[in-house]
């Protein structure tokens, strides 16, 4: 039982955070916005008299948006106008599967590894997902029968299509490095140090590759300075004929995606879990000294570690899409293969000199 009791629970804790993180990020948007903007935010909705900040405006829109009419356009499909949102928000949850967001921890007696699938090929299991999670928006914009929504599901397509390459050609750097695209191991790896004190993050071994991963990983989420798919002041988007909890799947996976690439940042380019200079019985400074800790304590502070980190990203990925304006069509295109293309290729041909020259 074993086998089929700990993926399950770790399938659930992974599920409840991530959801509720995504949710969560509708909060922390409109309050990050407002600040940015000199406003208050949302402050309205109230329970029992309490608004907390506007805490309470994500369940309004959840209530909202299941007790909207569920609109199907006559002239569209209806199989798979209701299966797009469905497809988006599948392989965004799915990726999450091969994240590891700790080492292991130990309970009843039991090792347990804090990675809901421990996959060998865990970074190309992740790529495939992502790829496929386009899908739901193609689809979308087919099904609707809108020429609007469906020049939005054909812009989706071009944009992913123009970014994917690069960005895996990023983080073919990595991997040249670190000598595996098992992520786990990876984030092992990213636990050695340079001169005794400097962990070897991937930050510091592709500095390039970071700046390069961020920029196409954006892009990946549809958000601004990369929502030509969506174009509220052009073409409305690939969701212009959804309304009710089907708008709000296509809405939800786009903060699952934003999540997903400030997981993967985290985990590539920043150690993961790693904490500097934690070892498994505690810490160890490199000006000496140290504190034990137990290995329980040690997992939850690795566990933090992650969430801190991915939070923090969370937090720049919207500072960029409260800052920086759309991108015209050709821009983004130009962008992509003019200059992201062209540097992920340098990058990876760099790092491959390196490597072959002192045998990394």
């Amino acid at each position: 039982m074993e086998h089929i009791v700990i993926p399950a629970f770790l399938s659930l804790f992974v599920l409840v955070n991530v959801i509720n993180l995504a949710a969560l990020h509708t909060w922390l948007e409109r309050k990050q916005s407002a600040v940015m903007q000199d406003r208050i935010g949302a402050n309205r909705a109230k329970i029992f008299g309490l608004s907390l900040f506007g805490l309470f405006h994500p369940i309004a829109d959840t209530i909202k948006m299941f007790l909207k009419e569920d609109f199907i356009p006559p002239s569209g499909n209806r199989l798979l106008h209701t299966l797009a949102p469905c497809l988006s928000m599948f392989f965004g949850l799915v990726a999450f599967a091969a994240i590891p967001f700790g080492n292991t921890i130990e309970i009843g007696g039991h090792v347990i590894n804090l990675q809901v699938a421990n996959l060998n090929v865990a970074l190309l299991y992740i790529f495939a997902i992502m790829s496929m999670g386009v899908y739901g928006v193609v689809l979308a914009g087919f099904s609707s029968n809108n020429n609007y929504s469906l020049i939005g599901g054909l812009r989706a397509s071009s944009q992913m299509i123009s970014y994917e390459i690069a960005l895996g050609l990023t983080v073919m750097g990595l991997v040249l490095i670190y000598g595996t695209i098992d992520l786990q191991k990876m984030v092992h790896a990213q636990g050695n140090y340079w001169f005794g004190w400097l962990p070897a993050w991937g930050v510091f071994l592709q500095p390039l590759g970071l700046f390069l991963f961020l920029a196409a990983g954006l892009a990946e989420t549809k958000r601004t300075p990369y929502d030509v798919p969506e174009g509220e002041s052009e073409i409305v988007g690939y969701f212009v004929e959804y309304s009710g909890m089907k708008f709000g799947m296509f809405f939800f996976a786009d903060y699952l995606e934003t999540i997903l690439i400030a997981s993967l940042t985290t985990t590539l380019f920043f150690g993961g879990w790693q904490v500097p200079w934690l070892q498994a019985d505690g810490f160890h400074f490199p000006w000496g000294g140290g504190m034990l800790l137990s290995s329980f304590t040690v997992s939850l502070l690795q566990v933090a570690s992650f969430s801190v980190k991915v939070l923090f990203f969370c937090w720049l990925f919207m500072t960029v899409r409260w800052t920086l304006p759309r991108f015209r069509y050709d821009q983004l295109i130009n962008f992509g293969w003019k200059i992201l293309f062209p540097l992920s290729i340098l990058n990876l041909f760099v790092t491959a000199i390196v490597v072959l020259v002192f045998k990394l």
